[in-house]
């Protein structure tokens, strides 16, 4: 096989080429000063703000959950008719 001078040349092309990369941290300033706790959350909210965000929640799965029985029934009425127009 005459490969294994093209070989060679492209192992010593990419090692020439090789560089050292930056590491993503260092590019960013300061992020050695933030400290980061877990489990800590200052900010509270209100009942009412829960309930609020509860009612919206249930609302846009009430929503998605109706959009997506709409498509499935749409979808086998179609592939229904489908089956019913080609005889095998």
């Amino acid at each position: 096989m005459s490969f294994g001078g093209s070989v060679a040349s492209m192992i010593t092309s990419l090692k020439n080429n090789k560089r050292s990369r930056v590491s993503t941290f260092k590019k960013l300033k300061g992020y050695e000063s933030i400290q980061y706790k877990e489990g800590i959350i200052d900010k509270k909210a209100t009942p009412e703000q829960l309930k609020a965000i509860r009612e919206k929640l249930q609302k846009e799965n009430r929503r998605s959950y109706i959009i997506q029985i709409v498509f499935f029934v749409l979808f086998f009425m179609i592939l229904y008719s489908l089956f019913n127009f080609v005889k095998f």
